[in-house]
This record gives C-alpha cells, sequence and structure tokens, in this order.
C-alpha cells in the first residue's frame, strides 16, 4: 500500500554534550554533527527503507537542498515537493553521554502547507494508501479531515506535543501513535497505565500505538491490547528510535502482518537505530532488520496479549 507523508523537513545540528545545557549555563560541544531529519523525512525514509512506496509532500527551502537528495536517495518519491526561497526548517539537537537527546525545532518551510496545495496532492495521490502525519507542519487538523473525506487510511504520530493536537479530529484517524507523554497529554492523566483505557474509550473506532522506549510499547487494535518489551542494548543516539519504529509498524501492519509481527519487527529495526549516530542515516534496511530476526542477534521477544 501507497503512503502519502505530508512530512516535515529540517536540518538537524547535532551536538554531543556531557549532559544537557541547563538554564545559564554556557557550555562547549564535544562535537557537531550536521544531518538531514524532521520527523518526516524520517518516517519517510523509514517507511521506504521497510518497502513501501512512500511519496512525500512538503516545502525545501533555502538551506535545505540536502534534504530532498536524502529523500530520493533513500528510494522516497519527490515529486510532490515543491521548492521555496524561504529558510528550511531546522533542529538543535543535543545528545548526552547516555545516548539521550533533547529538540528545539524551529518550523520554517515546514509551515508554508496551504489547503490548495493540499488538496492538490491529494488529488495526485488519489484514493487508495494511507496519509501519513506528524505534528510539525500546520493544518495537521485539514490534513485529517480530507483525507478521510477521500476514504484514505490516516496515521499521525502527535509529537511534538503541543495543545494544537486537541483541537485535529483525532476520532477521525486510523491510527493515533503517541509516546506516554504525549499520551498522557491528550489522555488528561498523570500515570502511564491510564493512557490506553482513556484513549480506547475516547477514540473507539482507531487503533492505539503507545511507545514507552526502554519499555517497550503497547498496541489496542480492534478491540485487542498487545504488548512488547524491548531489547537490552547499548544505546548511541536515540534521535529517530521512534520514527524507525512508527515506519516499520505501518509497514508491517500496511502489508498483512499480524500485530505481535508488526510489533517485533518495528522493534528489532528501532533497537538498529539507537545503535548509530545521527537521525535518517541511522535507520536500517528491511534487509538488516530480517537477518537480526533471522540469527536473533539480540535474543528473542514475546508479545503479551493482554487482558
Amino acid at each position: 500500500m501507497k503512503i502519502l507523508n505530508f512530512g516535515s523537513l529540517n536540518m538537524d545540528y547535532v551536538y554531543e554534550v556531557e549532559h544537557f545545557v541547563e538554564p545559564g549555563e554556557t557550555m562547549s560541544s564535544k562535537g557537531l554533527f550536521i544531518n538531514c531529519g524532521g520527523k518526516g523525512l524520517n518516517q519517510s525514509i523509514a517507511a521506504a527503507k521497510a518497502g513501501n512506496v512512500v511519496l512525500h509532500a512538503g516545502f525545501v527551502g533555502k538551506g535545505g537542498e540536502a534534504l530532498e537528495k536524502k529523500l530520493a536517495e533513500n528510494g522516497v518519491d519527490v515529486t510532490l515537493l515543491r521548492k521555496t526561497a524561504e529558510s528550511c526548517g531546522h533542529a538543535m539537537i543535543q545528545v548526552d553521554r547516555n545516548g539521550q537527546n533533547c529538540i528545539l525545532l524551529y518550523g520554517g518551510t515546514n509551515q508554508l502547507f496551504t489547503k490548495e496545495y493540499i488538496n492538490e496532492t491529494l488529488d495526485k495521490f488519489g484514493n487508495d494508501g494511507m496519509v501519513l502525519l506528524q505534528n510539525e507542519t500546520n493544518l495537521v487538523g485539514y490534513m485529517i479531515e480530507e483525507a478521510h473525506k477521500r476514504g484514505l487510511k490516516t496515521a499521525l504520530n502527535a509529537a511534538p506535543m503541543d495543545e494544537k493536537v486537541l483541537e485535529y479530529p483525532l476520532e477521525l484517524l486510523d491510527w493515533l501513535i503517541v509516546n506516554e507523554v504525549e499520551g498522557r497529554q491528550i489522555a488528561g492523566c498523570q500515570k502511564d497505565e491510564d493512557i490506553l483505557p482513556v484513549l480506547k474509550e475516547r477514540y473507539p473506532n482507531g487503533n492505539i500505538l503507545l511507545t514507552l522506549g526502554s519499555r517497550g510499547a503497547i498496541c489496542y487494535s480492534k478491540g485487542e491490547t498487545y504488548k512488547i518489551g524491548s531489547f537490552q542494548v547499548k544505546v548511541v543516539d536515540t534521535t529517530a528510535a521512534g520514527d524507525t519504529f512508527s515506519g516499520y509498524f505501518l509497514y508491517g501492519v500496511l502489508n498483512g502482518a499480524s500485530i505481535p509481527e508488526a510489533l517485533l519487527l518495528a522493534t528489532t529495526a528501532s533497537t538498529l537505530a539507537i545503535g548509530k549516530k545521527g537521525a535518517s542515516d541511522s535507520v536500517p534496511l528491511k534487509t538488516e532488520v530480517d537477518q537480526v530476526l533471522k540469527e536473533e542477534k539480540f535474543g528473542t521477544l514475546s508479545v503479551e496479549k493482554m487482558n
């Protein structure tokens, strides 16, 4: 199944630091890496590397010429992209000694979507496939509504989380993808264990993927809930781990895999991603993931069906 990603495109400036900079602190970084990123770009590349046919829609601005090239090099269809003289989106990323990150975003061209461009792009894509969204662009609510009207499947990764997400027609989604922080904010709860019960009741017709970092992930789909843990490996950089998980999970569910199979595939792919530096460059190829699963390189994980 084809995927149309109305996706963000960012140049990532990644600084290696001993710890995250605190208020009032000036600190020298141990290294600087400049990479192509953005949740949209990362998820397009992850979905394409998994084996999906992926079309990326968005705007390539000044300073972002490498972004289009990076997408194309990784098998993403870039014919729907538009060029503009505006400054491209970018991110300032700190990665600490434990491989954890914190990110400051500048929207730039990712905020240039118009209703006309969205409608035109959906017309070209057709009425068969899935529309993939993140919260790094404008008009996300409109994208959900228009895709739903056309009978397209829709998936939203509600990151980065802000108050706008609560105004989106989330009840129209086929897949809502959140981590525990985003999940608590959408559900309006304090505890992680309360997230799924609230979201299941609020969006009974949708499917929910809740990622929990090193604790694994939980998926609710068609009245059933599944849980998977995580492989215990050394963490180098978590920057694109969630995007890798989403891209591979969607490949699984769109291509006939069961939920347990899709969870194991996505977990393995994201485990490979956290073992490398960078964002999109850390996303593994499907052949790598398949080989790791075949050899049980990271050991074995079971998927638990929950009541």
